[in-house]
């Protein structure tokens, strides 16, 4: 029988947060779940109430997180449009929480959990990319995801154990209470669009690659990195968290527009359009290794993404 554990999970209202909880619970972990309620309002996972509580509040978080084993931090402005709008205020949470709960982390010599995003990469230049790759991120929310790596890398070392997890571009719904939990990400608004009939919009090029990686097999891999940290010595370790699974943006535009076709019998049409961020990588290679994701934390992904969007679009 595994060992159980009570676990802190910040931004446990939001998309991957709740889904975390839930794996978590699932596992006979006893959960402390809190979040400021910015991106989700998920209030209760499978009976456990999630707390009304904002990172950067290091004395709320050290209460609340008082008799905790391991921290879950996923809270943060997430998303490139949303950190643009405030810039500010992405830095203040995305940075300055993760400092408060990495500080935390290190006071209690807790393990830690921490995803950033394949942003921090910017226009990838080696491949298969690997957690190696050279900073360079491209807009706002990159930057904020690289700095907060910096500083679990830094407060970790020596200190408590940490897995920072550089994943790739999610999709996908959960259900949780009844509802479906989603985001919207690219391949969710394709679907959701091709369900109403309307046409793909794809941002120029359309050629952009991207890995992508279900919402349900991101969420597995937290279990899987708290029974690695719970044995493991000091110090941060970034792992790509990604499927291996690689499309443009028109592939994946295409791939909707096909099945919404098969699925539901609706034409709908693709259209490339004036891309409204300039700054994005748009190369068309974007491989990920897997590898050492699978090789430290057992991590690999179960769901592809044809079959989700099927899935999806039979709803």
């Amino acid at each position: 029988m595994t060992e159980t554990h009570t676990i802190g999970v910040t931004g446990a209202a939001g998309y991957i947060g709740s889904r975390v909880t839930r794996e978590l619970l699932a596992r006979d972990h006893d959960v402390v779940p809190v979040d400021d309620f910015r991106n989700g309002d998920v209030t209760d996972i499978d009976g456990c109430t999630v707390r009304d509580l904002d990172v950067r509040d290091g004395d709320a978080l050290r209460e609340a997180f008082d008799d905790v084993d391991a921290v879950m931090h996923l809270a943060a402005v997430s998303g490139v449009q949303s950190c643009a709008d405030d810039e500010a205020e992405a830095f203040d949470v995305n940075v300055g929480g993760t400092e408060t709960v990495a500080w935390f982390a290190r006071e209690r010599g807790l393990p830690l959990v921490f995803p950033c995003s394949m942003a921090i990469v910017g226009e990838p230049t080696e491949f298969p990319i690997t957690a190696d790759h050279p900073r360079a991120p491209v807009n706002h929310y990159g930057l904020t995801k690289k700095m907060s790596e910096d500083d679990v890398h830094d407060l970790a070392n020596g200190e408590f154990p940490a897995h920072v997890f550089m994943k790739s571009n999610l999709y996908g719904h959960h259900e949780l209470n009844g509802r479906s939990i989603g985001k919207n990400t690219v391949i969710n608004i394709f679907v959701d669009r091709a369900k109403r009939g309307e046409t793909l919009e794809v941002h120029a090029p359309g050629t952009q690659s991207r890995d992508f990686v279900h919402v349900k097999d991101v969420a597995r891999a937290y279990p899987r990195s708290l029974e690695t940290l719970l044995d493991a010595e000091p110090g941060a370790t970034t792992l790509p968290i990604a499927s291996g699974e690689e499309h443009s943006i028109l592939e994946i535009a295409e791939l909707v527009q096909e099945a919404a076709a098969d699925v539901r019998g609706t034409d709908v049409d693709v259209e490339v359009v004036e891309n409204p961020r300039g700054s994005e990588a748009a190369g068309e290679d974007f491989t990920v290794d897997t590898s050492t994701a699978r090789e430290t934390i057992g991590f690999e992904a179960e769901h592809t993404v044809e079959d989700t969007v099927r899935e999806l679009l039979a709803e």
